[in-house]
């Protein structure tokens, strides 16, 4: 059986796309857990955030292992991840936590990126590099350190690490440009 009738095959409501909803359920407890006044909430918001981010993890794998991958897995899995990170990243930037630079810079290579990547569907697919996998490992890190409630001198951790974070991000927005010019100028010749 090939892939593509393995993708046909699977029921939609299956384990990785349960998980995949459930990290959708999950960004507004987040984000209520994090306006909550209390400091326990903040360990809460922080538990929510990382059980949604292994549930990222766990869904890819699932679904390639099994055989369990879907075209609404496909939709939904990456609306998920932004839906989370960008959550966390808004609420940081209005918590005073973050500059809204950082926020804006890496919601605009997100979202342009995933518009990039439909805006040349019809000549291929882009897929994820090391170097977006790299970006999120390095995103949901450098998120989970802010929301962690770290004693002011260790706030310096945060904020090298989302350096970083954001450097990754921006190499890699790039690189998926160039990516998909040169999809884009191959299929143009193989279609003329």
């Amino acid at each position: 059986m090939n892939s593509a009738s393995a993708h046909q095959n699977a029921p939609v409501w299956n384990i990785a796309n349960v998980l995949t909803v459930s990290r959708l359920v999950m960004v507004p407890l987040f984000v209520t857990f994090m306006f909550l006044e209390h400091p326990a909430w903040r360990f809460a918001a922080f538990g929510v955030f990382v059980i949604a981010a292994i549930t990222d993890r766990i869904d890819g794998e699932l679904a390639r292992r099994r055989n369990l991958v879907t075209d609404f897995g496909k939709v939904a899995d990456p609306i998920a991840d932004k839906a989370l990170t960008g959550a966390a990243l808004v609420v940081l930037s209005m918590l005073g936590e973050l500059w809204w630079w950082v926020t804006i810079a890496i919601l605009v290579r997100e979202w342009g990126i995933t518009a990039l990547r439909f805006a040349v569907i019809r000549h291929g697919v882009i897929p994820a590099s090391r170097g977006g996998k790299l970006k999120t490992v390095l995103q949901v890190v450098a998120i989970s350190v802010y929301l962690f409630p770290l004693p002011d001198p260790l706030h310096i951790i945060a904020h090298a690490i989302m350096a970083a974070a954001l450097i990754v991000t921006v190499w890699t927005g790039g690189d998926y440009v160039v990516q998909a010019i040169r999809l884009r100028r191959s299929s143009g010749r193989t279609q003329a």
